[in-house]
């Protein structure tokens, strides 16, 4: 959920961090209309692809790789630790770690992890014009069930990369679209 609740989505984010590549399948609700986009984030190379497949349209963007959410950011600092459900017994409750910091124009985050294993659970960031953004995460598989999920698709060859002040980071990639909607 973000842009203050105005904007809902549901949907599906493979990531790849040998390859430091990501892809999200949003699916989601602005107002009385609903939505379908793919994102595809290449880490690497500094850009993500916005695909819209009801238009088959492609917007090419710079993005800030310095903060990847899928992972724990370097200058994270720990919040604490807890069980999620029950400690009492084994295989009731899994232990996870708090991690929070600091985005660039006074935004902050805030990220749950697995103690096992450092997967991420729950990714939220505040980003004072803009507001919350809130992602939870489940159902991880360990490893790339599909590298073709990173490659953009064919009409993608001609996008031009978009020129902007500040290239968005992974929170502001992620509310793009809200932003769009909201100005529409």
């Amino acid at each position: 959920m973000a842009a203050d609740g105005h904007i809902m989505s549901s949907g599906k984010i493979s990531y790849d961090a040998f390859g430091q590549r990501m892809r999200v399948r949003n699916f989601g609700v602005v107002g009385n209309e609903t939505f379908a986009m793919d994102q595809i984030m290449l880490f690497k190379k500094n850009v993500y692809y916005e695909i819209d497949w009801s238009k088959f349209s492609c917007k090419k963007k710079p993005l800030d790789s310095s903060f990847i959410l899928m992972q724990v950011p370097k200058d994270a600092k720990l919040m604490g630790q807890v069980f999620l459900g029950s400690s009492s017994s084994w295989g009731m409750g899994v232990l996870v770690n708090t991690w929070g910091g600091e985005l660039p124009n006074n935004a902050t985050y805030s990220a749950v992890f697995t103690e096992v294993g450092c997967v991420p659970m729950t990714l939220s960031a505040y980003v004072p014009s803009y507001g919350w953004t809130m992602i939870s995460t489940y159902n991880w598989v360990l490893g790339s069930t599909d590298p073709m999920d990173y490659i953009p698709p064919f009409f993608c060859a001609k996008a031009k990369l978009e020129e902007m002040e500040t290239p968005d980071n992974m929170f502001t990639a992620l509310e793009s679209l809200a932003k769009k909607s909201k100005k529409e």
